[in-house]
């Protein structure tokens, strides 16, 4: 069979299914940067706390999740995930294994990892922003919610972009574990191809080719994205 067969949108062909699980990847890295900001930026609250039990809660959580495997995170979300719910299933009349959905345990697994580098992204971010400005706030009795949005967030989501762009990368990268999930992402969707045409080369290296598109438009974003507040930076 052609090249061109095997890769496009016929009824013979796999360009449709690769897509798909192009955009599943999309979307489950998304969901995990969402997850990872939130725990991230609870993460970088603690650990810049005067409160040492905070600060310590903190250190532990991202010297644990940047030190241990990732494909190690999503097997213990997914099978102990699994097992609590099954256990919580049996109280309810259920019976037998009870799976966590693919995507969740992807989206919880990638964003526990990414949420501790992101909490070290947003933590630098916040030294960055001038203390004066911050004094000159309180001095004129502004309040610590108003000075957290006028002040605090604007600025240190204008120093953590270029970070932030590193920790998507990762996770954009990191999605290709969540296959072992079931999940049909990318990778998942290359090997199946691969397998099922044997084919292992060209599918292989059309999975490289979509990876790197991604990346690609990934990097014109977050560069735009600079630009943009580069621009605004320069104003001020």
């Amino acid at each position: 069979m052609h090249v061109i067969d095997l890769i496009g949108f016929g009824a013979t062909g796999w360009g449709s299914v690769l897509l798909l699980a192009a955009l599943m990847t999309l979307l489950v890295t998304l969901a995990a940067l969402l997850v990872g900001a939130l725990l991230g930026a609870l993460v970088a609250a603690a650990k810049l706390q005067g409160n040492a039990l905070l600060r310590w809660l903190g250190e532990t959580y991202t010297t644990v999740f940047r030190g241990v495997p990732e494909l190690l995170v999503i097997y213990l979300f997914f099978y102990g995930g699994s097992a609590l719910v099954s256990q919580v299933g049996q109280l309810f009349g259920a019976k037998g294994f009870v799976g966590m959905p693919a995507f969740m345990v992807g989206a919880l697994a990638v964003g526990v990892v990414s949420g501790a580098y992101q909490a070290e992204v947003y933590r630098g971010a916040f030294q960055a922003v001038s203390r004066s400005e911050l004094e000159a706030a309180k001095a004129i009795g502004m309040p610590m919610l108003l000075r957290f949005r006028r002040i605090i967030a604007p600025q240190v989501l204008r120093f953590a972009l270029p970070g932030l762009g590193g920790v998507w990368q990762i996770s954009l990268k990191d999605s290709a574990l969540i296959s072992v999930t079931g999940l049909v992402e990318l990778m998942r969707a290359s090997r199946v191809a691969a397998a099922s045409t044997g084919q292992f080369v060209l599918f292989f290296l059309t999975g490289c080719a979509l990876y790197l598109l991604l990346t690609g438009c990934s990097n014109l974003v977050f560069s735009r994205a600079e630009l943009r507040v580069g621009r605004t930076l320069r104003r001020g």
